[in-house]
């Protein structure tokens, strides 16, 4: 394809003729020397070997008091990023109403409630228990008991979730207790969370909670298998902006059955049903690669991680849908829909290009979005000179294949590991061992993702937890022209200078 991406990114380049140690050095030149000490850590200078090997960057530890970062708390993951997208769950904050910023969705989430029977939508709705004084002093379990009745008497729900906030978990309300009291008495599934804001060091340890959470009370309760002959469920896509929506119209086209989205444009349903899939693909690694390991381990589900941002990526992943099912009507299919779809592509591609070609970029942002926006800006000539993720594992940068290097520390273990074993009567290979070694020798990777920092460009800084600090000197250093950040950023979204 004509705006193919460049194969192997990894050339080398000068960041503006500025020595990459000298950069490196202004940036921790003004810290206290044990402060220093840990972002010298953080702050990585990329080099990739012929075996694609990249240096250790330290990732996942608890921000630098007094550093203004972008994180977000362990509660803003699990309700604000896996379980806010859902449309028909009433997700209850239980905690004070300063907390409720993630019960009333912020990341642009977008959902079609005409995917559901009954119509139900309750994102654009703020459900919380509004703690006071009195529940801090007493305890808030009557008044999260009051709360999920009038949710059920005012929304009919399938389903509710209870989220806790900081408040609950330092009073020891049990959130868990009080929701299979209500579910005993309302017949609806109710849930709980045990995702108070100060577990783990970043909204990460949320992520890993929903997904806990979503594994033990909802997947697996519906065996209907759908019609489809290409069952998938597509994980880690929020549908911020409605990315889902064009994502799910390609499916459609190619003939592809998408059984659930984890979470983006969801309903409780999907994820009852979605253990029944043949294939799980990952767009975001780290919030939700624990739902694709558990259901592999129980029902026999295997994923592979894919990218459906730029239209280079998105033809790569449909291809490799096609190539894990291995029949010629797919494959045949995938490829015509390719080549209709890529001249309009181009076509835009080609009028953007002379404004984007050269143009320097940093992004640092949550999860995927600072590795994939990488691939979509060099199809449009782009050069990243800077990237880190704000809750990335060293997985997530230097890949999984470093996992077993990983150390738990001490706020890793405040979070449950769910014990998994095979379901003894629906635990069914979707391919058997052959064909998995024979689709692995044709290119095709199963749990597996290389990380980030291999398809950088030698000499690129790679920035874990960036500060306010660092930000103001990134761009005086290098004045890039675009700058990518989260929400919690003063700089706030992607901001052109």
């Amino acid at each position: 394809m004509a705006m193919a991406a460049d194969d192997n990114p990894t050339k080398e380049f000068k960041l503006d003729n500025q020595d990459p140690e000298k950069v490196k050095a202004r940036l921790l030149t003004k810290y206290p020397p044990k402060v220093a000490r840990k972002r010298a850590k953080q702050i990585v200078i990329n080099t990739v070997d012929p075996d694609g090997k990249v240096p250790e960057i330290s990732s996942n530890v608890r921000t630098v008091p007094g550093l203004m970062g972008q994180r977000g708390c362990c509660y803003a993951g699990c309700k604000g990023v896996v379980l806010g997208p859902t449309r028909d769950i009433v997700n209850i904050t239980h905690g004070p109403i300063g907390c409720g910023f993630y019960s009333w969705l912020t990341r642009r989430n977008q959902t079609d409630p005409d995917g559901s029977a009954d119509g139900h939508n309750f994102m654009p709705y703020c459900f919380s228990t509004d703690m006071q004084d009195e529940e801090i002093i007493f305890g808030g379990e009557k008044k999260l008991k009051q709360a999920i009745q009038e949710a059920y008497d005012n929304f009919k729900p399938k389903a509710i979730a209870v989220f806790s906030t900081c408040p609950v978990g330092l009073i020891g309300d049990d959130v868990h207790a009080v929701c299979r009291e209500m579910k005993d008495k309302l017949g609806i599934n109710i849930f709980g969370f045990s995702c108070e804001g100060y577990k783990g060091v970043s909204q990460s340890a949320g992520h890993h909670i929903a997904n806990n959470g979503i594994f033990k009370h909802v997947v697996g309760l519906d065996n209907t298998i759908k019609d489809g002959k290409y069952r998938i469920n597509l994980l880690g896509e929020y549908n911020i902006g409605g990315d889902a929506f064009e994502i799910e119209r390609l499916f459609e086209r190619c003939g592809v059955t998408l059984v659930a989205s984890y979470s983006g444009n969801s309903s409780i349903e999907a994820f009852a049903n979605s253990h029944t899939a043949d294939l799980n693909l990952i767009m975001c690694h780290r919030s939700i690669n624990y739902v694709a390991e558990m259901m592999q381990t129980k029902f026999g589900v295997p994923w592979i991680k894919v990218n459906f941002i730029g239209a280079a990526a998105t033809a790569k992943s449909l291809r490799k849908i096609a190539q894990y099912f291995d029949e010629k009507d797919l494959t045949d299919k995938v490829e015509a829909v390719i080549a209709e779809e890529m001249p309009a592509v181009e076509a835009a591609c080609a009028a953007v290009r002379p404004h984007t070609e050269g143009k320097r970029a940093m992004l640092f942002v949550g999860g995927s979005r600072a590795h994939h926006y990488q691939e979509l800006f060099a199809e449009l000539g782009m050069v990243t000179l800077s990237a880190g993720y704000e809750f990335g594992h060293r997985d997530d940068y230097e890949g999984r294949k470093v996992l077993s290097d990983i150390k738990v520390d001490a706020d890793s273990r405040n979070i449950e590991e769910l014990q998994i074993t095979p379901d003894p009567d629906r635990f069914d290979p979707r391919i058997s061992d052959a064909k998995k070694v024979e689709l692995e020798a044709k290119g095709l990777r199963f749990g597996e993702y290389n990380g980030m920092m291999p398809e950088m460009s030698e000499g690129s800084l790679v920035i874990d937890d960036l500060s306010q600090y660092e930000t103001d000197q990134l761009i005086k250093i290098f004045k890039p022209d675009l700058f990518c950040a989260k929400t919690r950023n003063p700089l706030e979204a992607a901001t052109q200078l």
